[in-house]
């Protein structure tokens, strides 16, 4: 059974910074790719940040802001946010390809608001 286990979500002010990790219970180097979502109230879960086969690709709201990372070592991908906005707020999602099987976390709920 592939865990994947977010943390580091909460409230921010607009402008501020957070960093969103996620732990799997596998080697990263076995899964094909790894993202971030986010689903705001009423709206659809949508990409945020995807990495794969080396290339990262970030949402047109995000970039500039948004940074995706991977610590192999620790099998952690991270999701550094950074000059966030009210609209940013959502529970952020890490999802991986394991095998071309999509494994989901159950999520980490990100606020901003002054």
């Amino acid at each position: 059974q592939v865990q994947l286990v977010e943390s580091g979500g909460g409230l921010v002010q607009p402008g501020g910074s957070l960093r969103l990790s996620c732990a799997a219970s596998r080697t990263l180097f076995k899964f094909n790719a790894m993202g971030w979502y986010r689903q705001a109230p009423g709206k659809e879960r949508t990409l945020v940040a995807g990495l794969s086969d080396g290339r990262t690709k970030y949402a047109e709201s995000v970039k500039g802001r948004f940074t995706i990372l991977r610590d192999n070592a620790k099998s952690t991908v991270y999701l550094q946010m950074n000059s966030l906005k009210p609209e940013d707020t959502a529970v952020y999602y890490c999802n991986g390809d394991y095998y071309g099987v999509q494994y989901w976390g159950k999520g980490t709920l990100v606020t901003v608001s002054s």
